[in-house]
Parts: C-alpha cells; structure tokens; sequence
C-alpha cells in the first residue's frame, strides 16, 4: 500500500520555501536600498569634499599661499555644504562631536605626485573619512553598518592661447614670439601697459595705445572693463581687436577704482578696492627707449633710474611686498568676506600677450600669443592726453575661463579645477 504524505505536511514544507523565498527577497530589497542609501550619501560627502577642496584653492591663490586662511575656508566650505538641506546624517555625523566623520586639509606644491606638507601650496587635498551609516535592512544578513569616505584635490591650472579667459583687463603687452622668459618678459619686470604717445605713434599701430576691445567698443565699455566688470570674454581665439584711442579718462576713472579712488560713473559698491592700496610706489614715468621710434616700446623709470627686475624692490612697494602684507593680513581694506569692504587681489591683472611686430592702424586685429599677469604698481596719473598705466609682470594670477586643447604649465592667468587624486579611487 503506497505511502502518502499528508496535506499538513506539504503546507509545511511550502511555509518554509516561503519563509526562505521572504528571507532572500528581503535581504535583496535591503541590499538593494541601503547599498542606494549608501551611493546617495557618499555622493553628498563628495559634494562636500569637491566645494571644499575648491574653496580652499581659491582662497589660497587669493592670499598668496596663506594655508591658516585656506584651511579655515575648507573647514567652513564643508560644514556648509553639511548643513544644506537634505544632508541631515552628514551633519549629524560631522557636528556630532564624537570623532566618526573626520576631515583632514593637506597642501602640496606638486601634482602628481601629491607631497603633502608644502607650506603654500598650491595644490589642496581634502579627505573625509569615517563616515557610518547604520543599515536600514540588511542587518539581516549580519551586514549592521556602511562606511563611506570621500578625497578631493583642487589647484590652478594655466590658460594659454586657444583657451576661453574671461577676468581680462582691456589692454594688451607685446610680446616677442620665441623670445627670451615669457615673451620677451622677465619676472617682477616693470612695464607699461598703456601709453599715450604724442603723435600717434605706438607699437600697435598709429592711433592704437595698447587698449583692446572686450564686447562693445566705446569709452563706457572701456571704463566699466578697466573696473572689473569683465562683461566680455577672448574665447579660444587667436587674434586681439583692438580699441582705437587714448581714452584718458575712462581708463583712469576705471581702473584707479582698484586703490579706492571714484570719480565719473563707479562706485565701492560695484567696484570695491583692493585690500591693499597704500604702500603705493613713488611716482614712476615711461621713456621711450629710441626718441626718434616710438614705435620701439617704453621703459619706466624713477627719477633719473630705470626699473629693472634687480632693483625693482628696492625703489618701488613691488608685488614682493604685497604678498607679504597679504600673508601678515596687513590689510587697508577689510576683505568683504570678513565684513569689510575690500577685495582680494585687485591689483593684479590678467591681459593678452600681442605680436606687434606689424603694426595696425584704428581698429584691427593682432595675432594672440598667449596670456600674461601684472601687479599695478600705482594709479593712473592723469594729465592731458597722458594715461600710462605701469604694471610688473608677475607669475599668475586667477581668472575666470575654460582650458583650451592643449593646455601648459607656465606663467600666466589661471583657473582653480578638481583634478583626479592619484592616490585615492575617491576622486
């Protein structure tokens, strides 16, 4: 007589098929949403480390490698970006005082690789470690937390000619093509930037004083760009049009908003000062350096000596000096950020590097070498048809842009980005 095995029996075995079918369905679901809890909040603490990373770099470029301030900006970035709407268990985590999110800020003076333990930089890492996370349903399989962490490294990196810069003052330098340091040019070298040259002659071109055009032409456009406006931009182009006319006083009125000083349509309030503005170097002039060809260039002078790259500290309040003040924040201005009413680095300008080597009369156009940065050594001083304006060349300074095809390490105006931290898969 066959065995058979009772209907209790079957329901049994059924219930627990079942109970195992919802144990692995519920592991799965549970894996699934806390592995998504998990990429959620570790995407956030990277958004965290990224906007803290950057704001570290830019305020390290700003103050000339001061790494207390830049620290202190990556900290307040992050709690920030913490204290957003919608990162409640990384805020709990990171104010909670009891040690589980830590974050750590290291400077390098190289990249790659990244030698933590430079002491200005420029290169910036920031690490967030520790960051738990309690599981929400996967306990089931013996799996009770996550832990995520997240690293960012940020920098500048330099825009050469092809790249989009914006930040750009209205006038042009010339530059030798080949030639010697930059152009031609050599560090903490003085040089004038703007002429005005009685009778029309210059090395642009009769009636072209080293002014450019950047959007509409016009004084107004050249006042407004002069103070800091940057409503326009040289967009990975090769050639500079140039802005015909001496116009004396929109480029004095403009750019002399930079130590401070407002006359016709500017004001702070748009056009706030630079931090520093006293320390102003005595009075210097320009020369022409062949009486019967103006068309050869300047030199600047003080009284009867001309400034060169040796001696240039000892006659003048240089770029050397600025940067000290900045690090001792000796400021003349309390920076805005600090509820002052001034602004970092508005002394040093970004402007485009010409071959003037054929010359152009009015408006036209000028082959584009590259970018180049200066510190203005004084305001304009305004007389008659005279608005020289004297910069010294220095090695960077930041702008607003974005990188062209073949990018360069060298001199000139930068960009602050994210690179890829070769030693972390975080990045």
């Amino acid at each position: 007589m066959p065995l058979h095995e009772s209907p209790h029996a079957q329901r049994g075995v059924v219930a627990v098929l079942i109970a195992i079918a919802m144990s692995a369905l519920i592991l799965t679901a549970g894996l699934a949403l806390d592995m998504g809890h998990a990429f959620l909040n570790k995407t956030r603490l990277q958004n965290a480390v990224d906007a803290a990373a950057l704001a570290a770099a830019k305020t390290l470029t700003a103050t000339e490698g001061n790494i207390i301030a830049a620290e202190a900006e990556a900290f307040d970035a992050f709690t920030r970006n913490a204290e957003t709407a919608g990162n409640r268990e990384l805020e709990i985590s990171y104010g909670s005082g009891d040690g589980d999110l830590d974050v750590a800020v290291e400077f390098s003076a190289t990249l790659p690789p990244f030698a933590a333990g430079a002491p200005n930089g420029p290169y910036v890492r920031v690490r967030a470690t520790g960051f738990v996370m309690p599981a929400w349903l996967v306990s089931v399989g013996g799996i009770f937390e996550k832990t995520v962490s997240a690293t960012a490294v940020a920098g500048p990196r330099t825009l050469n000619a092809g790249s989009t810069v914006c930040n750009l003052a209205p006038m042009m330098v010339c530059g030798s093509p080949g030639g010697p340091g930059m152009w031609g040019y050599e560090n903490n070298e003085a040089v004038v930037l703007k002429n005005a040259t009685p009778g029309g002659q210059s090395t642009v071109g009769p009636g072209n004083f080293q002014l450019i055009r950047l959007g509409a032409p016009g004084g107004s456009v050249v006042l407004q760009n002069m103070a800091g406006s940057y409503s326009a931009c040289l967009a990975g182009g090769t050639t500079i049009e140039t802005q015909p006319g001496g116009l004396v006083g929109p480029v004095a009125q403009g750019l002399n908003t930079r130590f401070g000083r407002y006359q016709g349509p500017v004001n702070a309030t748009e056009y706030p000062p630079d931090v520093i503005v006293e320390g102003q170097s005595p009075e210097v002039t320009a020369r022409p350096r062949d009486e019967r060809d103006l068309t050869q260039g300047y030199d600047v002078y003080q009284g009867g000596d001309r400034i060169t790259p040796e001696n240039i500290r000892d006659r003048l309040f240089d770029y050397r000096d600025y940067e000290e003040q900045l690090n001792n924040e000796d400021y003349d201005y309390p920076p805005i950020t600090d509820g002052g009413t001034g602004a970092f680095g508005r002394r040093v300008l970004a402007v485009p590097v010409g071959d003037c080597s054929g010359t152009v009369g009015g408006a036209g156009s000028v082959p584009l070498l590259g970018f180049a940065c200066f510190f203005l050594l004084q305001p304009v001083q305004m007389g008659g048809t005279v608005s020289n304006v004297f910069g010294q060349f220095v090695d960077d300074c930041s702008v607003n842009g974005t990188p062209g095809p073949n990018p360069v390490t060298s001199f000139g105006p930068q960009i602050i980005q994210l690179y890829d931290d070769p030693a972390s898969n975080d990045s």
